[in-house]
């Protein structure tokens, strides 16, 4: 497959976005974000439940899903929160009524801490044939963190977040995955140990798919910045983090790329490492960023690229292949947040330069995007 002049690939999915409508239109909004990934060449996004009301009802749900209809430019996909309010604690929502109207359940932002509930949780979901989507963390080891806990926060008197945090509830919920018989998916992988988890058990047969996202595999701790656009979570890591990652990428281990696009007011993220919210934007840079630095530098093949960011994701989800975007990949430019059409625009990449821009895509028939150039 060429790596030069203009291609048509399957359109892009992202599994994991914040499109912040209802209730957080000031960060994002129905309109701007699909918007954004209909320009970046994403035919089908996958909205995360932590918007005002969550979807953790028939009636909330709907209120969503009326804003999609009026106003998305792609598919926009809402999961549904696991527990009512998306507390992560608590009560379950009716998983049985709701699971017909949507393609899975998360609390993403918030780890089920409770074995037992999350048990359930898996019991339901399996029964329904659906799936869970999985933020992992384990609050009582979080201790105030909001970077690594490596040599930046040590050198620099940050509270830092371990890596166990991450892989300790990656290694519960697997384990509760196989006893349920649930497909679980995991949510932004960011530390070797949670690679090396996912990999022993898709070898034992569990039903466990997983991603990551951009900046885990670009950037590492050495790298950070005393500024709101290096805060996410899970938080860059370590260089030993970032190389597992950049392997399980190459053998199949890590199903997904995903964008965990999170945008925030500027004024959120401008209260540095400690202060800032937590999240980045990403879906208008994520096809450029890994084409230039990972296919154009023969880290990967672009077939590999198209799979990760494209037809594996349909594959978990059962999403036809039936819309194609077209990337002009000899297209070079400087990456300028102002430019996003994202509202958010806090991204470590800034100044970046990229090869890779979408200059068509058709979405089920329709061409949503055409660019004039």
């Amino acid at each position: 497959m060429s790596l030069f002049g203009q291609i048509r690939i399957p359109g892009l999915v992202d599994l994991h976005v914040h499109f912040r409508e209802p209730g957080f239109a000031y960060k994002e909004t129905i309109l701007s974000g699909s918007t954004a990934a209909c320009r970046a060449g994403y035919s089908d996004v996958f909205t995360m439940p932590n918007v005002c009301p969550a979807p953790d009802s028939l009636e909330h749900l709907g209120a969503q899903q009326a804003i999609i209809a009026r106003d998305s430019l792609i598919g926009v996909h809402p999961y549904a929160s696991i527990t009512l309010g998306q507390k992560g604690e608590g009560e379950l929502v009716n998983i049985e009524e709701l699971s017909p109207y949507v393609p899975g359940f998360s609390d993403d932002g918030r780890g089920i801490q409770d074995e037992g509930l999350m048990r359930e949780a898996m019991q339901r979901i399996a029964a329904v044939g659906s799936i869970i989507v999985e933020h992992c963390e384990v609050n009582s080891l979080l201790r105030g963190g909001y970077i690594h806990e490596g040599a930046y926060a040590h050198a620099h008197a940050h509270r830092g977040i371990c890596s166990e945090s991450e892989w300790r509830e990656i290694e519960r919920n697997i384990r509760l995955s196989e006893e349920t018989g649930c497909r679980l998916h995991v949510c932004h992988i960011s530390t070797k140990e949670s690679v090396a988890l996912i990999r022993d058990a898709k070898a034992s047969g569990i039903h466990v798919t997983c991603e990551t996202a951009p900046h885990y595999l670009l950037l590492n701790d050495r790298m950070l910045q005393e500024d709101g656009c290096w805060k996410m979570n899970p938080p860059i890591r370590d260089v030993a983090d970032q190389m597992a990652l950049l392997a399980g990428i190459q053998d199949g281990t890590i199903d997904v790329i995903a964008t965990d696009h999170a945008p925030h007011s500027a004024e959120e993220k401008s209260k540095g490492l400690a202060q800032s919210a937590f999240g980045i934007v990403g879906i208008e840079t994520a096809f450029p960023l890994m084409y230039t630095y990972l296919v154009r530098t023969g880290m990967l093949t672009m077939e590999r690229l198209i799979k990760l960011m494209s037809t594996r994701a349909r594959e978990i989800m059962g999403l036809k292949e039936d819309s194609w975007a077209t990337f002009d990949l000899d297209a070079h430019y400087t990456i300028e947040p102002e430019r996003f059409v994202s509202k958010g625009h806090c991204t470590p990449f800034a100044g970046w330069t990229v090869y890779g821009r979408c200059v068509k895509n058709e979405v089920r028939g329709k061409i949503v995007f055409e660019d004039e150039r």
